[in-house]
């Protein structure tokens, strides 16, 4: 059955896709946007419309996450599609895409197709599966790229594992071309961030930690862009997180590559000295970084030098968090916290806010050719209703998540979802 008609009124309309960001009201049938009107208000209304008034509140096109691991199938106790969902629901995400490091592996359409049916049977979120690039992420012989697509993955990639044999990823960006196939991949060294905890630094050697030094990113994306204007592929950079990365980014953008570049909210929040007396939930891959990397990325961020902002979403359970710190899993949850961490560089006045989302919403939808991602008449109602100014503190019992490692606990942040709505269907409400 259908949901009754929606109008949502006295709102604060923030819509990247067209620049707007002015006071209004929405309509929302049969689970698409019927009329958005800004800087006035609907018409009259018939009985058979709901009403909300949203009392100054943001309301925007509901969040895209590029990045987000969960655990089915294989390891289902560290995360289900469903819990994953739910906590993506409460964080104002709409649509997430799930990496392919799964067991078995998403090599093969059939395990497209499971995700695709199951994300199907909970209806709650849009779930879009990423293809692994190689046939057991062993980086080693393509997958069936064009196959997976037509299953419906979204983009191809060897998550955490990048492609160290330069020969298999020239053939994958040019077959992956062929197919019109984004590929994405973790500019990483494996030989210099092998087992490393930390990033290398004072820190690091004053805390015994393995490091990899910063300069281990720049090497891989650099061979990686020079592979792209061989091939002429499209890439998408898996995380950059260095200073010196981003000069190597800047310079390929300018050679006019067809190379587009995310973060993730815990490098844009958090540095190296959050680890504090070795504290697992900041244990992440990449390490987190010095300050003047994360005041490099938030800067390329706010350039617009970076794309997309990603939750890096990497549950890990208790057994696998309560370790030393070397021999922990890295991973932070980071779905239910995206929006409200984001929000506080506009609060900070670091970022307007429109430009903020418009890297978690617009621009993942252009990449990907979502039809989400704008306040546009007859676009998906995929929505978020965020209360911009209500403050709240990171609570682990809160988070939908199985899992609970989240390095924003204990933090204040300003931003409260409301509501999220999912092709006109309320699928999170706040209490």
């Amino acid at each position: 059955m259908a949901p009754r008609p929606l109008a949502l009124l006295n709102a604060r309309l923030v819509d990247p896709a067209s620049g707007q960001d002015a006071p209004g009201a929405l309509l929302v049938k049969n689970g698409k946007i019927a009329e958005v009107v800004f800087g006035g208000e609907l018409g009259s209304l018939s009985d058979d419309i709901e009403t909300l008034d949203a009392r100054g509140a943001m309301l925007a096109p509901g969040l895209i996450d590029l990045r987000v691991k969960t655990g089915e199938p294989g390891a289902e106790p560290k995360e289900t599609l469903k819990s994953a969902a739910l906590a993506a629901a409460a964080g104002g995400v709409t649509s997430i895409v799930v990496q392919p490091d799964t067991s078995p592996v998403v090599d093969d359409p059939s395990v497209v197709d499971f995700i695709l049916r199951r994300a199907r049977d909970i209806e709650l979120v849009h779930v879009y599966p990423a293809g692994a690039a190689t046939k057991g992420l062993a980086g080693e012989r393509m997958a069936e790229i064009g196959l997976m697509r037509d299953a419906g993955c979204v983009y191809v990639t060897d998550a955490d594992h990048p492609i160290v044999n330069s020969k298999v990823f020239r053939r994958l960006l040019a077959y992956a071309r062929s197919f019109g196939v984004l590929v994405a991949h973790r500019p990483a060294d494996p030989w210099l961030s092998a087992g490393a905890a930390a990033t290398e630094g004072e820190l690091a050697g004053r805390m015994g930690l393995p490091s990899v030094p910063p300069i281990a990113e720049k090497i891989m994306l650099e061979r990686d862009l020079a592979l792209v204007e061989l091939t002429g592929g499209r890439l998408l950079v898996d995380q950059i997180t260095t200073a010196c990365a981003l000069e190597s980014l800047a310079r390929g953008k300018a050679r006019g590559l067809d190379v587009t570049a995310t973060t993730s909210i815990n490098h844009l929040s958090f540095n190296e000295v959050d680890i504090g007396d070795y504290r697992t939930f900041c244990k992440v891959d990449p390490p987190l970084r010095g300050e003047d990397d994360r005041q490099a990325v938030i800067e390329a961020l706010a350039s617009g030098l970076i794309d997309i902002v990603v939750s890096a979403h990497a549950p890990a359970p208790a057994e696998d968090k309560r370790l030393p710190y070397d021999e922990a899993a890295p991973g932070a949850v980071g779905l239910q916290t995206l929006l409200p961490a984001l929000l506080g560089f506009h609060h900070e006045g670091r970022i307007p806010l429109i430009d903020l989302m418009r890297t978690v919403t617009s621009r993942p939808a252009e990449l990907l050719g979502l039809p989400a991602g704008r306040l546009a008449k007859g676009a998906p109602a995929d929505l978020v209703l965020c209360d911009l100014n209500a403050p709240m503190i990171v609570d682990l019992a809160d988070l939908k998540s199985k899992s609970k490692n989240s390095p924003f606990d204990g933090r204040r942040l300003q931003g409260v979802v409301r509501m999220t709505l999912v092709d006109g269907r309320v699928v999170y409400q706040a209490d």
